[in-house]
């Protein structure tokens, strides 16, 4: 059956630091709109977008979960997002599928460093946003001082639209706010023509500044803050006026155009089918449907997946048809994974930088190896950034975020699927990158070193950062049977992404096939798996390569008589300045800083700022190892 469309939708995420209060806010505005009639808690383990039991048991959000409810003739797809840094990589993909975002900020525990993080990233992208300021009745709750914080820490560029009496009690109440002549200032510093009425005359009017206000939230220019509380109730009528008023709805699209759509999650269902959640930006996908979805390999390459719907379901009217703007819940594709596009193939909005840790996998029971192997390869499947792949003795290694990701993995291997694992300390992953060209052949004949009947020549050369690996051919394809050639291509990434010979994964590189035989019917495709890796190696040996380790970009406050002691501690540390700017209570220090080093200065920055120190930092790229560095796994 087909459920008739509303006329509009909307997309928007639940941001936050952790603890700040998402999923009680999803359940507020789920209860408060009619969707459910009961409010959940996450105490009490039984809130709708937390549905796994490890979420559950550490109340936090580990996968981006969709609900749906209406507010007037609108539907919003809320999708409620991790709050934890480890789980970044699903904070990316909620945010390339996103109309709209709600910012959540904790009115006791104030403006908090992933808070400035997601704010970063949100206006880089130009993301409309509102900031929610929740739990206003809890005792230490702050509102002015707060709106201080805020324009000084995260952006200037906020105006208030309601009032708080009695902040800080469980009496605490929410009021409608005028657009008052500081809103009309605010406003001028991103609008032209309501500066223009403000130097010129007249004033501009209150209709006049709703409207600026609304046009520059959905440029991404302004973010409008609301107060209230997720438990409590208050402020949250006020919330769903602004999300209809300032959040734009999905903007302009063709139902009658080719289907053209996004994965940004997949779980699996109660029979351990995959579920895949889609994003519609133009065309239709319905039941039956034969699809065929595509991704982008770590290398460029593009892959396919295709297959047939065998049930679809849309989100809010649990439809068996989706056009543009809508989320599908899409079964029936085995194959399917998180990034997996449908139709034009088109960069997403957000990137975040890849895990820049690595740890190895045991299996603490014997002969559960190829078990729990096998278990994180199907993780890996749904989460491709955590990148397992096989290691020495029976382990697996793993890409991560950080420790807390690495002990929901193990929760999770021991409560899906019945394996208690161990795992080793995490080091920080490096890469490798040729630094000039390496040419190696290996003849079949009386000159072979291996014996086998199969000739492999390759030639290796830098390629641009971030291009990853290339293969390329300058022998004609015909020369190789269709196996043979394959045999070498993937042999060739496979010794490059191993870290074999030098520890590293070997990246941004083009690999040429430059030469090529085989004795028929002699030769088969382990000969020239075998043959591949030596040359891969030699050509890189010849090659020369350099390791490069990953860089975070800091911004570090600092009170203004403790500029020195830090700024020499980084310096110690390695790390190279950008920008100093002091205000009238501190200093601003900008720079980047190895990672490896980033916990040091974490550790020490209380000692030498008196606990007043804030740290902010993100991945923002690599640098040149410059003496010791990292050491790889085993």
């Amino acid at each position: 059956m087909q459920t008739p469309r509303l006329r509009t939708t909307l997309n928007i995420g639940i941001l936050a630091h952790v603890d700040a209060g998402k999923t009680s806010l999803t359940e507020r505005l789920l209860f408060d709109t009619g969707a459910i009639d009961r409010l959940g808690s996450v105490d009490a383990g039984d809130t709708r977008t937390d549905t796994g039991a490890i979420e559950r048991q550490r109340g936090i959000t580990i996968r981006s979960a969709v609900a749906a409810f209406t507010v007037g003739d609108t539907q919003v797809n809320l999708i409620d997002t991790p709050g934890h840094s480890d789980f970044i990589a699903e904070v990316e993909r909620a945010l390339d599928v996103l109309d709209g975002a709600v910012l959540l900020i904790s009115a006791v525990e104030g403006v908090q460093a992933q808070t400035r993080v997601l704010l970063k990233t949100l206006r880089r992208l130009g993301l409309p946003t509102l900031v929610f300021v929740n739990k206003i009745d809890r005792a230490g709750a702050r509102v002015g001082p707060l709106l201080d914080d805020i324009r000084r820490r995260l952006t200037p560029h906020v105006v208030p639209l309601v009032d708080v009496r009695n902040a800080g009690t469980p009496r605490a109440a929410v009021t409608g706010r005028a657009l008052d002549d500081a809103a009309a200032q605010t406003l001028a510093e991103v609008d032209d023509a309501v500066l223009s009425a403000l130097v010129d005359g007249p004033p501009p009017t209150p209709d006049a500044l709703r409207r600026a206000l609304a046009a520059r939230t959905g440029e991404g220019l302004l973010h409008p803050v609301l107060f209230g509380s997720a438990i409590g109730g208050q402020g949250v009528p006020q919330l769903l006026d602004a999300v209809r008023e300032f959040l734009p709805a999905t903007g302009k699209s063709d139902a009658t155009a080719p289907p053209a759509g996004t994965v940004f999650a997949v779980r699996r269902g109660s029979v351990g089918e995959r579920i895949a959640y889609l994003r519609l930006y133009d065309g239709e996908v319905r039941e039956r449907q034969k699809v065929t979805f595509r991704r982008q390999d770590a290398e460029g390459g593009a892959e396919r997946t295709a297959g047939r719907i065998t049930g679809l379901r849309t989100v809010g009217t649990g439809g068996d048809v989706a056009g543009p703007g809508q989320i599908a819940e899409v079964r029936g594709i085995a194959g399917v994974r998180v990034g997996d596009r449908i139709g034009r193939f088109t960069e997403g909005r957000a990137r975040f930088a890849p895990p820049t840790l690595e740890s190895v996998a045991r299996a603490v029971h014997p002969g559960q190896g190829a078990a729990l192997r096998a278990a994180l390869l199907e993780l890996a499947d749904q989460d491709p950034l955590i990148h397992a792949r096989p290691a020495p003795a029976g382990t697996t290694a793993l890409l991560l975020y950080g420790e807390v990701q690495k002990e929901v993995l193990g929760a999770t291997l021991a409560e899906e699927f019945g394996i208690e694992a161990a795992f080793e300390p995490s080091t920080i992953r490096c890469v490798e990158r040729p630094v000039g060209t390496g040419e190696a052949v290996e003849e079949m004949g009386h000159r072979s070193t291996t014996g086998l009947p199969a000739t492999v020549g390759l030639r290796i050369e830098p390629a641009p950062h971030g291009s990853g690996r290339v293969f390329s051919y300058e022998t004609e394809l015909g020369a190789l049977p269709r196996a043979f050639h394959q045999a070498v291509e993937d042999t060739v990434h496979a010794t490059l992404a191993s870290g074999d010979p030098h520890g590293w994964p070997v990246t941004d590189c083009h690999v040429t096939l430059i030469r090529s035989g085989f004795d028929s019917p002699v030769s088969v495709a382990g000969d020239f798996r075998t043959v591949t890796a030596l040359v891969v190696r030699q050509a890189l040996e010849r090659a020369g390569s350099r390791v490069f380790e990953p860089a975070h970009a800091f911004e570090v406050e600092v009170p203004l008589d403790a500029l020195a002691p830090v700024t020499a501690r980084l310096a110690s540390l390695g790390a190279e300045f950008g920008e100093t700017t002091g205000g009238t209570a501190s200093w601003l220090i900008t720079g980047e800083l190895t990672a490896r080093r980033v916990p040091e200065m974490e550790l020490a920055l209380p000692g030498l700022t008196r606990g007043e120190g804030v740290w902010w930092s993100r991945v923002s790229g690599d640098r040149l190892v410059r003496g010791p560095g990292p050491l790889p796994h085993a």
